[in-house]
């Protein structure tokens, strides 16, 4: 690497935020209504960014209630103060339901206890209830200040300096029953928990071949136990938005007999706690139940999760998500004007955006209006395409139609897994398969990667083949790294012997470069010439053409998991600094996005070089910490950073320089990343991104039929991948050009925007780049053609 890339990567977090002083401000943080994991990671990235820009923080305990009754519940929070929080699920300042706040009475009181501090910026964590009432204060503001006055509560300057109010929301809600985001902090570890339950329903509903009703949270929205029931293969799920049809039980009864009569060993039957009949008449787990055991006759179970949906540690996601949230309503408040109407920040795909909260709440509202008038569509729709892309590829997925209703594509296309072993890619083999035969195709499986293909190992595999493929970890299909080069003329013949017209590849970089590879090889090789999409499957997440690929979300809570657990061995024991090894070849994804997860003090990444003074500068900072209360620390290293400053090296240097202060420990974690049950975002991503693909190929299929086509230019061989908000096909060719093939990385990686994030809440200077300084945006309707991102 020369001297220019060095500088062009290090002047890539330059630009400050120096028109965003928050000296001689107030920020006010409450949490409000049901509580959600995640929370604390908002608490904190809140409180941290206030203190880094220079304002006064405030904690509210006690939600609403805390505004009204004032005193010690409203305390300035310093930066020790929300230390070791990330991984505390609920809430540490406390959420209650507030009569109070609902009279203009008690929001009097509120405002008199917020000038009393100066407090004029309010950060509101929690659900749609929480966020109205505080844009209702907000509205009253300068009312509720003329009366204080008047009554004598407070000084005539105290209305003119404390004029207006700012109000900037986070959704906090486990549901994700809130319209403009597509993810609510709390709602992917709810979803953890579940399938964690589910994973554990399946193997002892196996060995006595039962029936589990299993009911989730979801009043109003049947989110958690749509993505739970994509996410483990359900067999029936029951949402408020979608009831089923007239007549659902016997068709209910016939799917679980014919499920049984393919050898299946289990069902397992979701139900939202909201669901209901086409009637508005609710469904329950009960009512279900009874149904099952006296038309069938199965050993039925019921089990209701509850509260354990709330409870635990947050997920990765959620910690990530909170707090670019936090950071991001920092930066809203700072930029807000008496104009600016009250906002929420949203994720949209893969981007933080800022919407009206009023234009949020309303389509929140619409939602459960169509609902009750029984406008069911309508419903599924204003919930976004989220939601609604979740739908319909569940329905895709859970029932077969029978052959004879099929029209035959007289097509064949294959899956073929490439690379390392990743979370995930079963749950897309399985969704490929699936969709694949919906569209008329025959489907085959090739086993061991290119490798495998050369050799002629292949079979064709039907829809009862990959049941229950979900929740597995690995790769079924069997996955090896080597590259077509080699065997380009043996993998030719196999296309050619078992006439396939279609490829879909699930891997790695390796996944990437071989499709590359066969692109080239189309000249001399016709059997090439067929439509081919590579869907990204690493946990390194260094595929191009992709923000996320499948795979990096589990080995993301597998790294988080195992520092939670690292930094509590060393509770109780003196100060102790732990230097952790992840993988990820030459992309730092898995060391940056771990450390804000994690709340590290320091990540170790290839992208951004470092030498000997910025290791000092980094031991200095984390030995200063270490005065004060705060007893851990924790370092991350990329595996392939740098060449000679070495785990070894690192973790020497610091118990050398911290003699005193602190000591180390090191870990290097290795395989154990790829390893395990895929997460509920990995399971439902790769079902989806699979299932997006095979429609891509299955339209260019349709496209040449009859007409003997030959696939030759750049577009029918693709990356599918998320690209800021959207699921976008891009070219593999056009893809090469932005590809440092030497580190096996994208040139530009979107990740290195939020790596300032990480250095700021650890209490570094860092410039964080703001794009789009106070811009709103407008909740709108994406159509059909706009598949939802995430």
């Amino acid at each position: 690497m020369d001297d220019d890339d060095v500088s062009a990567r290090k002047g890539s977090f330059r630009k400050f935020l120096e028109h965003l002083s928050g000296a001689g401000k107030a920020i006010g943080v409450l949490t409000s209504g049901g509580d959600a994991q995640g929370m604390n990671a908002a608490v904190r990235a809140v409180v941290r960014m206030g203190i880094y820009v220079g304002a006064k923080v405030y904690f509210i305990y006690e939600g609403y209630q805390g505004m009204v009754d004032g005193g010690s519940n409203i305390v300035e929070a310093n930066w020790e103060s929300v230390s070791s929080i990330l991984q505390v699920g609920g809430t540490i300042i406390g959420s209650a339901r507030c009569k109070a706040f609902r009279t203009r009475e008690g929001r009097l009181k509120a405002a008199g206890n917020l000038v009393q501090r100066g407090i004029t910026n309010l950060c509101v964590i929690g659900g749609d209830g929480s966020l109205t009432g505080a844009n209702i204060f907000r509205k009253e503001w300068s009312g509720l200040l003329k009366e204080l006055a008047e009554n004598g509560d407070i000084d005539r300057e105290e209305v003119q300096k404390h004029a207006y109010l700012n109000v900037v929301g986070m959704v906090g809600s486990i549901d994700n029953d809130f319209c403009g985001t597509d993810m609510t902090i709390g709602t992917d570890s709810a979803l953890h928990r579940i399938i964690e339950v589910v994973d554990a329903i399946m193997t002892t509903a196996q060995s006595h071949q039962r029936t589990f009703v299993l009911e989730v949270m979801g009043r109003h929205c049947g989110y958690l136990a749509l993505v739970s029931a994509l996410a483990c293969g359900a067999d029936w799920v029951f949402l408020p938005e979608s009831p089923p049809e007239e007549g659902w039980q016997e068709n209910m009864c016939i799917k679980l007999s014919e499920n049984r009569a393919r050898k299946k060993r289990l069902n397992i039957i979701i139900v939202a706690e909201g669901a209901i009949d086409t009637q508005n008449k609710p469904i329950t787990s009960e009512q279900i139940k009874e149904l099952v055991v006296t038309q069938l006759g199965y050993d039925t179970r019921v089990t209701i999760l509850g509260h354990v949906q709330r409870g635990g540690t947050p997920s990765a996601f959620d910690r990530i998500l909170a707090s670019r949230m936090g950071v991001e309503a920092v930066v809203a408040l700072l930029q807000a004007t008496p104009e600016t109407p009250a906002c929420v920040v949203s994720l949209s795909g893969n981007q933080a955006v800022r919407l009206p909260l009023l234009e949020c709440v309303q389509m929140t509202q619409d939602v459960q209006k169509a609902m009750d008038e029984r406008r069911f569509k309508d419903a599924v729709r204003l919930r976004g395409r989220s939601f609604e892309s979740n739908l319909n590829t569940y329905k895709r997925l859970a029932i077969k139609m029978p052959d004879d209703r099929i029209p035959k594509s007289n097509c064949n296309v294959a899956v073929i897994n490439v690379g390392a072993p990743a979370a995930g890619m079963n749950a897309a083999v399985r969704s490929a398969v699936r969709v694949g035969i919906s569209e008329g195709h025959k489907m085959f499986a090739i086993y061991d990667g290119f490798e495998g293909f050369a050799k002629g190992q292949i079979k064709e595999i039907g829809w009862a083949d990959v049941g229950g493929w979900t929740g597995q970890g690995g790769s079924i299909l069997g996955t090896k790294r080597t590259l077509p080069g080699k065997s380009l003329e043996a993998i030719a013949e196999q296309m050619r012997t078992h006439s396939i017209n279609a490829l879909l590849i699930i891997g790695g970089f390796e996944a990437f470069e071989g499709s590359v590879l066969l692109a080239q090889a189309r000249d001399s090789h016709q059997e090439f010439c067929v439509p081919i999409c590579t869907v990204p499957a690493t946990i390194s997440n260094n595929v191009p053409g992709s923000d996320i690929s499948m795979g990096s979300d589990t080995g993301l809570n597998v790294l988080v998991e195992t520092c939670d657990r690292i930094k509590q061995s060393a509770s109780g024991t003196k100060r102790r600094v732990f230097i952790i090894e992840t993988m990820g070849g030459y992309c730092g994804y898995l060391a940056n996005m771990g450390a804000l997860a994690a709340g590290a003090d320091a990540a170790y990444i290839f992208e951004e070089p470092f030498d000997i003074r910025d290791l000092q500068a980094n031991v200095e900072h984390l030995t200063e910490k270490m005065k004060t209360t705060i007893q851990r620390g924790l370092v991350l290293r990329n595996e392939s950073c740098s060449e000679h400053y070495t785990t070894d090296f690192i973790y020497h240097l610091y118990s050398e320089e911290g003699k005193g202060v602190f000591d180390c420990r090191k870990n290097v974690l290795g395989h154990m990343q790829q390893g395990g049950a895929p997460s509920p975002f990995d399971r439902n991503f790769g079902t989806k991104i699979s299932a997006r693909a095979m429609q891509w190929l299955s339209t260019k299929l349709k496209e040449a039929q009859g007409k003997g086509k030959r696939f030759v230019t750049d577009d029918s061989i693709c990356v599918l991948g998320i690209s800021k908000r959207n699921l976008l096909f891009q070219p593999v060719a056009q893809l090469k050009k932005e590809t440092d093939f030497e580190h096996r990385i994208p040139k530009e990686q979107w990740w290195l925007k939020l790596r300032p994030l990480m250095k700021i809440l650890a209490k570094y200077k860092a410039s964080y780049e703001v794009s789009d300084p106070g811009q709103l945006e407008h909740v709108h309707h994406r159509g059909h053609e706009e598949p939802a991102a995430i």
